[in-house]
């Protein structure tokens, strides 16, 4: 998470390490960020919960807290990707006074003819019966070669791999479960705050008909829906084009409406 002089920036899941990861680039440009390991990742306390979406949106309410209590800043930005959106997303409709501008990146909203849901949902049973799940170097990479070979440089999935292996080779299936059983756990109608929402062209985990779904339902006019094109799981590292980084800077940027 973090914040600048218009409020905090915030991301949560753990982000690729390196001189142009988003959280750098962002703190060069002037944002405070925040950044944060769920329940059961990384450097986080081990429980017996499976960190599904809701745990995750509760952890943000904690981490606000942190925030607030360091910065004196109540209100911030979030940014979210993939199952972190989703905590976002959620956190947004429970504590909407906290939220002031939304970035979803890699968002599922009922998951639609997903092939990554679909693919992921052979394992549902498994999902709903163990608390955790195999996350091996070789499932991290495919993160980045899933959808459309060539779309990321291979090298990130590798740098990725090396920094999330230091915490293991397992990882909860609260947030698989939800993307394959539960889907929606974000209700657009109750997201109050500008959205953002960034896709990948050929992005396996929703169609571009789940997001306008989602988009269309959002009760406001300050929305944005943005396609990154020739690239496919979105990942805000050194290997994304800097209009990535820019578009996001764009939105957090705008200035409110004037009133009339």
């Amino acid at each position: 998470m973090g914040l600048q002089s218009r409020g905090a920036f915030s991301i949560s899941i753990r982000p690729v390490i390196g001189e142009y990861s988003i959280m750098n680039v962002f703190a060069r440009w002037g944002f405070d960020v925040w950044t944060m390991d769920h329940g059961n990742y990384g450097k986080s306390g081990r429980t017996s919960g499976n960190s599904d979406i809701a745990s995750g949106a509760q952890d943000l309410k904690t981490a606000m807290e942190v925030v607030e209590r360091e910065t004196g800043r109540q209100k911030a930005h979030f940014m979210g990707e993939s199952s972190g959106a989703l905590r976002a997303g959620l956190f947004a409709t429970l504590e909407p006074e906290r939220v002031d501008r939304l970035v979803l990146a890699a968002f599922t909203y009922k998951g639609t003819e997903s092939p990554t849901l679909k693919k992921r949902a052979e394992q549902v049973e498994h999902f709903r019966t163990h608390n955790m799940r195999k996350r091996d170097r070789a499932m991290i990479e495919s993160i980045f070669t899933r959808d459309k070979a060539g779309t990321t440089n291979p090298a990130v999935g590798k740098i990725l791999a090396d920094v999330e292996l230091q915490f293991g080779d397992q990882a909860p299936t609260g947030t698989y479960l939800d993307m394959t059983a539960n889907l929606p756990v974000v209700d657009p109608g109750k997201v109050q705050a500008p959205v953002l929402l960034v896709r990948g062209e050929y992005d396996g985990i929703a169609t571009v008909e789940d997001l306008f779904d989602f988009y269309r339902q959002l009760p406001h006019g300050d929305k944005q829906l943005v396609i990154l094109p020739n690239k496919a799981t979105f990942s805000g590292d050194r290997y994304q084009p800097p209009p990535v980084w820019h578009t996001v800077r764009s939105f957090l940027d705008m200035p409110a409406p004037a009133a009339i």
